[in-house]
Formats: C-alpha cells, structure tokens, sequence
C-alpha cells in the first residue's frame, strides 16, 4: 500500500522500455510499492523504474527510469504512482500523481505536480487515498484531480477497510490508529501490534508487517490478532489480494505467500 537500485542494461538502439533490466541483471532494493493487476501479473515499483515479475523469477523494467515513491493497481484504472522524475526527465522535483493504462510503459501527470510526494497509495472506492510525505497530509481524492486534506499527522502508512469507505488504518510509532469518518480523526486500535506496513485485504483481512518483518493478521472488529510468518527483515512494501494471497518486499527480494503469511516464497531474489 509502500524502495529499489537496479543495474539498467543499455538498450541497443531499442526504444522499448520493456527491453531495460532483466534476470540477473536487474538488482532490487529500495522497492516502494508492489501490486497485481487485472491478469495476476505481479509488479513492484522501484527507485529506477517500474518492473514486472515475471514466472521464471526474472524481473523487466517497463517504464522509464524513474524514482517510484508510491505506487499501486487501481484496477480499471491502470497504474497509480508518485515519486521523482528520472535524471533525464525535466519537471518539478515530486510528480504528484500519475497514472498508467498501458500496463506501465507511459504515464501521464493527473494532479499535484511539485506539491505532493505520495510515499503511500491506495485506490478503493473509486478513491485514491494517499499520504504526502512533503507535508504529512493524509489525502483523499474522488476523481483524480481535486483533493482534500483529512488528516495531518506522522503516519507511516494506510489501509482502507473493502467494506466502508470511511474506515481507515492507520501505522504510526505509536501503534494502530484507525478512523471511522474517512480519516478526519483516528482513535488507538489498542494492544494490536506496533506495525510499519498495512494492507486490507478483499476478503475482510487486514495484514500487517511489523519493524522487523513479521506479519499479523485480524478480521471483524480488529480486536484479536494472529502471528503469522516473516518477511525475515524489514519490510519495503505490503499488498493483500485475499487473506492467503500476500505480495511483499523484503532484503531486495520480491516475496509471495499463498497462505495467509505463515510462509513466504521468493518471487524475485534480488
């Protein structure tokens, strides 16, 4: 719902973006952002570029170099990211929002451009939600375009409940907040774990990655939570498909698990 330094292989007079960093010769770290889109395939948005992971455990960059600070699927809707333009992109420092329909290769400017540094994403709703590490402002937007600040606060990251479109989670040094009136004001979650990362599932499951990597899960009133497995270091970046479907990133290693996070598989070994 959240970094990545690649060695980009030149491309030889091909204007391809696609034909950029391949297998052994795309090395991860600093992942901000993964994400599944419409087909299943798998995608992790990096500090030079958008990648998609392929089956075979390699990873091809898609998208020109650019420095993806948030990114995430939007269905329907593609692609949306924020972050930095590449060293030789010209433009204001921080992108705003951007988005992609072509499955990464371009992407468009939408809002905010030098205003807002989106380090966390999410669209549910038919709404993006996004955190703006240049002000610390929780924001909210219903077509893309114009946006309303709901909260101001140090909030690491957010999950927005599939069900009700104004309760959010929220990860703070502090513990779980959550809002019930569309983030104006968050109350403690009480004794659940003090966590980074956070991700709300389809299916009602909210997945949460601790400072060091293991994962919690709860459901229904979040009062009672379980430990699951670990990401084995700190985690990059969370997203849930379903309570047994979790996307991660960990080590430089995009990570895979198929059952609720008690295990993880490599998808990528960066």
């Amino acid at each position: 719902m959240l970094a990545v330094v690649l060695v980009v292989v030149l491309r030889d007079g091909d204007d391809d973006p696609a034909a950029g960093a391949r297998g052994a010769g795309a090395e991860m770290e600093h992942v901000h952002g993964v994400g599944v889109d419409q087909d299943g395939v798998l995608y992790a948005g990096s500090h030079y570029g958008l990648f998609r992971i392929n089956e075979d455990g390699t990873a091809a960059r898609v998208s020109e170099v650019q420095d993806f600070m948030g990114f995430t699927s939007a269905g329907a809707k593609g692609f949306l990211a924020s972050g930095h333009p590449g060293e030789s992109q010209v433009g204001p420092p921080s992108v705003g929002l951007i988005q992609s329909t072509d499955g990464g290769r371009s992407w468009t400017g939408l809002s905010l451009s030098g205003e807002a540094d989106f380090h966390a994403l999410e669209y549910r709703h038919d709404r993006v939600y996004a955190l703006n590490s240049m002000t610390g402002a929780l924001m909210v937007s219903d077509d893309l375009r114009s946006w309303e600040t709901r909260f101001t606060g140090p909030i690491a990251d957010i999950a927005v409940s599939p069900e009700d479109p104004d309760t959010i989670v929220a990860t703070t040094e502090q513990g779980l907040g959550i809002s019930r009136d569309g983030g104006a004001t968050f109350t403690s979650l009480g004794d659940g774990p003090l966590a980074v990362l956070a991700s709300w599932a389809e299916d009602g499951t909210l997945v949460v990655a601790t400072p060091d990597g293991t994962i919690y899960t709860s459901t229904g009133t979040l009062t009672n939570w379980t430990q699951r497995g670990s990401l084995a270091g700190p985690p990059e970046a969370l997203t849930a498909a379903t309570g047994q479907e979790i996307y991660a990133a960990a080590n430089g290693d995009i990570l895979t698990s198929r059952n609720g996070g008690a295990t993880f598989s490599v998808a990528y070994d960066g």
